[in-house]
């Protein structure tokens, strides 16, 4: 019992340290805006919040993009496409 409550006072003291976590994601619609991560997750858009230039970008579905996951995950920031180089 003690050393569960050890361990959850752990996980919120490391979670605490790291506000946001970065992550990949790929465009499944543009109408409305939704982003899938790691085939598990769809964000749509009340989840994101987009920079001024990512918002000016003419997003295709399956263009990959950038992430940021502020802690708690209910957002995500939206940084940019990436290109294959």
């Amino acid at each position: 019992m003690m050393l569960d409550v050890i361990k959850k006072a752990a996980v919120a003291a490391v979670d605490a340290k790291v506000p946001v976590q970065v992550m990949y994601g790929t465009v499944a619609k543009t109408e409305p805006f939704e982003i899938t991560v790691e085939q598990r997750l769809t964000l749509a858009e009340p989840f994101l919040v987009m920079l001024e230039s990512a918002a000016r970008k003419n997003w295709t579905v399956g263009d990959h993009v950038l992430l940021l996951r502020v802690q708690g995950g209910d957002s995500f920031v939206v940084l940019d496409r990436l290109v294959k180089t």
